[in-house]
Parts: structure tokens; sequence; C-alpha cells
């Protein structure tokens, strides 16, 4: 069995269990309207294994990796892939299941090996500061090169284990 497929079936394991979970537990929209609502045709486990096995590979941009990639090389393996732009709005609906699953799944035991990175991220330019009530309490004002901004600090910390 490779890699890509039995990260597969680790991430689809994973998925069926939190759908069971989720039963009962989660609001739905009202379905007795007539809409039409399109079926999709890349599981939710089929996006989250495309953005770990970029992740793992060597490619820098995540376009030319499921265009050129997974869309001509794995077509055994994902064969009802969609567009990239339809993949890119499937991320956003799997980001908070691949979250916990990674949280779950793949973190090791923390062996006193870490890594860690911060990123700056622009809320807004300093002259809408007063505007942004969102981020109120939560962003500060700091200086970058091009001048000053109203910003988060991403932190990062990873270990050296992987499960894969």
């Amino acid at each position: 069995m490779s890699k890509d497929t039995e990260i597969f079936y680790l991430v689809d394991e994973f998925c069926k269990e939190l759908e069971l979970a989720k039963e009962g537990h989660v609001l739905t929209k009202d379905t007795s309207k007539n809409t039409h609502k399109r079926k999709l045709r890349m599981s939710d486990s089929g996006v989250i294994t495309v953005l770990i096995l970029f992740h793992l590979g060597q490619f820098r941009n995540l376009k030319h990796f499921y265009i050129n990639y997974v869309q001509k090389h794995m077509v055994d393996d994902f064969p009802e892939t969609v567009s990239y732009n339809r993949f890119t709005e499937l991320q956003r609906k799997v980001l908070i299941p691949m979250s916990v699953f990674l949280q779950v799944s793949c973190l090791g035991k923390c062996t006193g090996i870490s890594f860690i990175d911060s990123t700056l991220i622009r809320a807004c330019h300093i002259k809408r500061e007063k505007q942004n009530k969102i981020f109120k309490d939560l962003a500060q004002k700091d200086k970058f090169s091009l001048g000053w901004f109203y910003r988060f600090k991403l932190h990062l910390v990873i270990n050296d284990k992987v499960r894969f």
C-alpha cells in the first residue's frame, strides 16, 4: 500500500468518525425550500489528502501541484477531481476537520526538539485603525518597511515527529 493510499485511508476513517460524532449536535439549514444543492464530486477526505500530500511533497505552489501533478499523475487515486477554483472553495469547507485531524492524529509526543517561526499579518493600514472594530482588542500597531500598520503576529510551533 502506498503512502498516498495510507494517508487517504487514515483521513477517510477520521472524517467518517467526525460525521458520526457531529450527528445530532449540528444545526442544519431548512431543506424544505426548493433549492438546488450541487453534489460535491470530491470528498472532504480527498481534499484533505491532497493538501497533506502537497505539504509533504517538493512542490512550492499548490496550484501547480494540483493541476500538473494531482490531475495528471494521480488520476487513479483521485478520478473525480474538480477544477482548481472549486478546489480552493472546498479548502475552506475542510479547514476545521483537517485541523482537528492534524491535531488528534498527527502530532507526536514532544521530544524537546521544536521549531518555531513567526510572521506578521497586516489587518489594515494605520489610518483605518479606528474604523476596524472587529480586531480592536486583538491587533496591535507595528512599523513595517512600508510604514505603520495594524497587525497580528502569527506563531507556529512544530516538533520533529511526523506520523506518516
